[in-house]
């Protein structure tokens, strides 16, 4: 994937990102403060727009690091700040690197989880956003060479996550305050991310077969 093609996708995914804001808005409000759907709208918003901007000849890590900056400053939060530190690392990392293959996809996840864990620290298990990425993460890099068979594999790993994160107990910030309260729910970061996964195989509909969609 070049990098017209990472902006498009991004476009088109972004869009159906910021349509998830009530259901964002209502899982944070059940274990937190209920700010996650207008963080995650206002960021992906703020993010299409500053696509346009960008020049013709803009690399992939041009492009995350405007992500970056364009979501921390929409609306700061501390997930902004966690997905920019994610996309800013993961930026770092691609250099100047022009073309994205299965070996940058995995770069860039691996970099933003690294840089996610480090900047909130956070561990397995603590019910946040990280409890969806690794997973993932496990399942490309094992994955076969049919990227339609890994992208659907990585999306069923996230909604696995993601309900497996509603048995357990919050354990970083203010939805730990809630204490056992938030057992039963989801995680609204995992649900985040794994709706960014199914955006993104939507504008890719050569990607993924019908039934994963």
């Amino acid at each position: 994937m070049n990098a017209d093609e990472l902006r498009a996708v991004l476009d088109d995914s972004l869009v159906t990102l910021e349509a998830a804001r009530d259901e964002l808005r209502d899982l944070d409000a059940a274990i937190g403060d209920g700010d996650l759907g207008i963080t995650v709208s206002a960021g992906a918003r703020a993010i299409r727009a500053s696509l346009a901007e960008l020049p013709p000849d803009a690399d992939p890590a041009l492009i995350l690091r405007t992500a970056a900056t364009r979501f921390a400053s929409a609306n700061p939060s501390t997930m902004s700040a966690l997905v920019a530190s994610g996309l800013l690392a993961a930026a770092k990392q691609l250099g100047a690197t022009k073309v994205l293959d299965r070996q940058g996809f995995l770069l860039i996840l691996e970099s933003a989880t690294t840089a996610i864990q480090a900047r909130g620290g956070a561990q397995l298990g603590d019910k946040t956003i990280l409890d969806a990425l690794v997973p993932t993460i496990e399942v490309l890099e094992s994955a076969g060479a049919d990227d339609r068979a890994a992208l659907g594999a990585m999306i069923e790993a996230a909604r696995q996550a993601v309900s497996d994160t509603a048995s357990l107990q919050s354990q970083r910030g203010r939805a730990a305050w809630v204490g056992e309260r938030t057992i039963g729910h989801p995680d609204g970061g995992a649900t985040a991310y794994l709706r960014l996964l199914e955006a993104f195989a939507r504008a890719n509909p050569e990607a993924l077969p019908d039934e994963v969609v």
